[in-house]
């Protein structure tokens, strides 16, 4: 089960966020930033927030923000958003209740040429450590998180920053997952809603009071022909570094048998299991000849899968062997190390009768059982006799 004391909460390492669009630096929102869209934002989420914080658009009086953040050439702390104030309808008590959420985030200036071809973004993340190690005398250390552009550095946080702001944030120790996605959200890099314009409802299929409210030119980046293309994800860890593991439900924050026991607590309606199953081919392909382009509609290519038509179905992915994914592009994994093993009855502490003396225990128990199994059938049997019942066997008396 979970460590007591130990709780799970949910951090947030943004390798990176890009706002496109045509505020240049020291105009508009970015009025007082030397970065203006479009962007890159580096960031890493914290809670509880700093109070007192600087306002939105404001640069932070001495005190305000985090300590111990560099940032790299062609950056800027990001001023317009330092977080967000969570609410909830069903709080009793608001003042205690209520929190900020920080977003320590640093800008990087990018231009148009950068959307046309691939780049690397990387993220060193150091854990901290009580205990230090020999080569630092044992003395505790913070942890840190960097960030890089085609191995330019973007910015650092250092975990000593985080300690002394008093919040109780750190450098994460929690396992995390990887997600790369292309999140589109009104709350982040829209423009100001336009007069006449209602913003309820955005729609690029849509008429002027659908579509008024994107910036120029949004809707032309989601016409057929856009693509996020991602070459290679690559993760690496030192294997000399007990701190670093890999899986969901580590030694220090097992969560496995937890959520085993308590799965509805991570459903919602429809759901039969917390997680789905990995699913293996069965997706949608194209029926060309065979091509060693890793695309999902050829099933990722010769290599990865086929694409087959069955009887009455649409042709679907079948995939080769060490290949998975609706479309077989993801190659066949599993933890080579389970960190949270199955409980036994020695967990619990119990432990079964050994041979030897042991064995006179095991055999009355077993005794025990077999007697506490039988009472109910004998007192079954001796209620009925009273009542007047007699079994068939039984033969009257002449």
């Amino acid at each position: 089960g979970l460590h007591k004391g130990v709780g799970r909460g949910a951090p947030e390492i943004d390798v990176f966020e890009v706002q496109p669009g045509n505020t240049k630096a020291g105009t508009g929102e970015f009025r007082e930033m030397p970065v203006g869209q479009p962007f890159l934002s580096s960031s890493y989420q914290v809670a509880p927030g700093r109070v007192p914080r600087p306002g939105a658009g404001w640069w932070p009086a001495p005190g305000q923000w985090y300590s111990n953040l560099t940032g790299g050439m062609n950056t800027s702390l990001n001023i317009a958003f330092y977080g967000s104030y969570n609410h909830f309808l069903d709080d009793t008590d608001p003042a205690s209740q209520d929190y900020w959420s920080d977003a320590i985030s640093y800008n990087r200036q990018l231009n148009e040429s950068h959307f046309g071809k691939f780049h690397r973004y990387r993220v060193e993340w150091d854990l901290p450590d009580k205990n230090g190690n020999k080569e630092n005398n044992y003395t505790e250390t913070f942890g840190y998180l960097r960030w890089f552009l085609d191995d330019e550095f973007i910015l650092e946080i250092k975990g000593e920053g985080l300690k002394a702001a008093g919040t109780g944030g750190e450098i994460s120790t929690e396992p995390m997952y990887m997600l790369l996605n292309t999140a589109i959200s009104s709350e982040w890099g829209f423009p100001k809603c336009p007069a006449a314009c209602p913003c309820s409802t955005f729609n690029c299929h849509g008429g002027f009071q659908e579509t008024c409210g994107f910036a120029g030119g949004f809707c032309n980046t989601l016409n057929p022909g856009a693509e996020y293309k991602i070459n290679w994800v690559r993760v690496y860890q030192d294997k000399n570094d007990p701190k670093q593991k890999v899986g969901c439900s580590t030694t220090e924050r097992p969560t496995k048998t937890f959520i085993e026991a308590h799965e509805e607590k991570y459903m919602q309606a429809g759901d039969e299991h917390p997680l789905k199953p990995i699913r293996k081919g069965g997706g949608t392909c194209s029926l060309t000849p065979p091509t060693d382009e890793i695309h999902p509609k050829f099933c990722g290519g010769s290599s990865h899968g086929v694409c087959s038509l069955k009887k009455n179905k649409a042709p679907s992915c079948e995939c080769h062997e060490k290949w998975t994914g609706p479309h077989c592009m993801n190659p066949e994994g599993y933890d080579d190390i389970i960190w949270e093993p199955r409980e036994t009855w020695g967990d619990l502490g119990f432990w079964g009768p050994s041979f030897g003396q042991g064995m006179g225990i095991g055999l009355i128990v077993c005794a025990l059982i077999g007697t506490l199994l039988a009472a109910p059938v004998v007192l079954k049997m001796g209620r009925r006799r009273m009542e007047g019942y007699r079994s068939v066997e039984y033969e009257p008396e002449v």
